[in-house]
């Protein structure tokens, strides 16, 4: 599995983020991609952790 380039802390932070403002902008202000953040969001909410 790939090391991931965020820890837990940093991952939460982002997607914060994504709650208060819109996905692209949050993917343009951390380099990530738009699939990214949407497969943590459903990974979480599978996880029952939202």
């Amino acid at each position: 599995m790939k090391k991931s380039r965020y820890n837990d802390e940093q991952i939460v932070r982002i997607l914060r983020e994504a709650d208060r403002d819109t996905v692209p902008e949050v993917t343009k202000r951390h380099g990530v991609s738009e699939a990214s953040i949407y497969g943590l969001v459903k990974a979480l909410r599978r996880d029952g952790q939202r």
